[in-house]
């Protein structure tokens, strides 16, 4: 029995185009992939504004709250709930040059219309988090922009969106790079500083995704359990990388086991989700995998999150304290190897 409630994005279900090439896999209804989500056992769904109102460039606010509890309605009658709202400025040719720390003052603008816009669906559909990736929150030329001022606007964004609705909380997904090459917020470190420079540091809290992490060169486990002890780890996208490249989204620990079994653990032993958290599981299919195979990646993931938690509960603490007190680390470490390999 799963101690976690797991979520997932209807982006996680995708046609395969990327940078290199066109869609291999016809698209799946978004009403279609929620059914299916429900079916495979997920609890929450992650949102991009757009993923909920999609066009909503061209509608009104009236219309934008109305479109997003039809959604909502969906969600009830499959009985699942809104994770989060996250705004989707990356992909806006207002954009190009950042969202918030635009050089523009018109996109700046813009990137706020469309922040408060995620506030106004989350509300709608019954959710109380705001994420923000930061996706192009940086430079491609570093001296375009001032790592000073970049910052300053990330706050005053921030600040914008906590005077905007005085109960919403905002969740930094951090990540170093790509598309930019040098992010205005690239770790959970940086998130912490971001949040007690808010003015209401009670409301502004971190994401921590398994390949961010690995990206900037960190140990997810690690970094949870540094947004733990600051006690500001309000959600996780458990994937995997092979490597420093470009993100991957791998499905959840097919590259690195005892990394994934890590973050597991130290989520387990925190408590982690006792105060309604999810898990999510920002994973996609690889491009190869045919159209029958589209929701493979997410029964693989789910599978091997929830054996890890059923290892993680084996976990013999009382032998980690005789190995720790005698520190006999190699036995420790053969002892959670062996753990994984299925020997214990």
């Amino acid at each position: 029995m799963s101690t976690f409630r797991y979520s997932v994005g209807p982006w996680n279900v995708h046609s395969g185009a990327d940078s290199y090439g066109p869609a291999v896999r016809d698209e799946i209804p978004f009403e279609e992939k929620i059914v299916r989500f429900k079916e495979l056992g997920f609890d929450g769904i992650q949102f991009h504004d757009d993923d909920a109102v999609p066009d909503m460039n061209n509608m009104t606010e009236k219309q934008i709250i109305n479109a997003a509890k039809d959604v909502k309605a969906l969600l009830d009658k499959n009985g699942l709930e809104a994770e989060f709202v996250a705004p989707r400025l990356w992909m806006d040719p207002h954009t190009i040059d950042g969202g918030f720390t635009s050089n523009s003052k018109e996109d700046r603008e813009f990137a706020m219309w469309r922040a408060y816009r995620s506030i106004d669906i989350a509300n709608a559909l019954g959710a109380k988090n705001i994420v923000l990736w930061l996706a192009r929150e940086g430079t491609l030329c570093y001296e375009s922009k001032s790592p000073v001022e970049n910052t300053r606007r990330l706050l005053d964004a921030v600040n914008g969106m906590l005077a905007y609705d005085p109960k919403i909380r905002i969740m930094i997904e951090t990540k170093p790079n790509e598309p930019v090459d040098r992010s205005a917020c690239p770790t959970l470190g940086h998130c912490m500083a971001i949040s007690y420079a808010s003015g209401d540091p009670s409301r502004v809290g971190g994401l921590l995704e398994s390949a961010h992490a690995m990206l900037a060169g960190l140990d997810p486990a690690s970094e949870i359990g540094f947004a733990l002890a600051m006690g500001k780890l309000w959600s996780v996208h458990l994937n995997d990388q092979n490597g420093m490249k470009f993100d991957q989204d791998k499905s959840f620990g097919v590259e690195n086991l005892r990394t994934a079994f890590n973050q597991i653990k130290v989520l387990k032993e925190n408590g982690y989700g006792s105060r309604g958290e999810f898990i999510g599981l920002d994973v996609k299919v690889m491009r190869t995998e045919k159209q029958e195979g589209s929701y493979k990646h997410l029964e693989n993931s789910l599978r091997i999150a929830k054996a890890l938690e059923e290892k993680a509960a084996r976990f013999d603490y009382a032998f980690q304290k005789k190995c720790v007190e005698k520190r006999d680390y190699e036995a420790l470490e053969m002892y959670v190897v062996e753990l994984l390999m299925g020997l214990k």
